[in-house]
């Protein structure tokens, strides 16, 4: 029997949503929103492109200039689990689900986990007068080796969490430091 695991997170920014989206879209900066000890990289990058964007405001960031991975889109990263040990997992996800400022789905092709879809949720939301994004992140996943993969669940779960509330610590400062669009060549 498959043991699917889930987990939620979220986090409020006082950003644009289409500034939010075009940053979590854009493969290029997968690399910066993992733990640095991972040591992640891209190794390759299928790029499909996104459905054309619509035009919400003419004063906000150009689309164009956004890398989006759209449906079909494979990304094969490589990390380092153990910090101090030389060994690199591989891990393939495909986008499977794409829609513009609202949200976008990848899926485990190949890699460390049985099961891994992750639901990336970006919408804008009011708080106390400013506008701003709501940034969700739905995770489900489920490990191998059975039993054993049970055990380890909560250990993962809670690397998992050490993740996100790492990546929310420097989400702000990255978003704010302008390379949140990159340029294509």
């Amino acid at each position: 029997m498959l043991m699917v695991k889930r987990l939620t997170t979220s986090q409020w920014l006082p950003v644009p949503v289409e500034q939010v989206f075009a940053f979590f879209a854009s493969p290029e900066n997968l690399p910066r929103l993992m733990p640095p000890e991972l040591r992640t990289r891209i190794e390759e990058l299928r790029l499909q492109p996104p459905p054309p964007c619509p035009s919400t405001d003419a004063a906000l960031p150009a689309h164009e200039n956004t890398q989006a991975a759209g449906v079909g889109t494979e990304i094969v990263i490589s990390f380092c689990p153990v910090p101090w040990l030389p060994f690199r997992v591989r891990w393939v996800a495909r986008i499977v689900e794409f829609a513009w400022h609202s949200h976008f789905v990848d899926e485990q092709v190949r890699g460390p986990f049985r099961r891994f879809r992750h639901r990336h949720g970006i919408q804008p939301e009011m708080r106390n007068g400013t506008a701003g994004t709501l940034v969700s992140d739905d995770l489900e996943f489920s490990l191998p080796f059975g039993w054993l993969g049970s055990l380890a669940a909560g250990l993962v779960r809670r690397q998992l969490m050490a993740s996100f509330r790492a990546r929310q610590e420097r989400l702000p400062q990255m978003l704010a430091s302008g390379a949140e669009t990159p340029q294509s060549s």
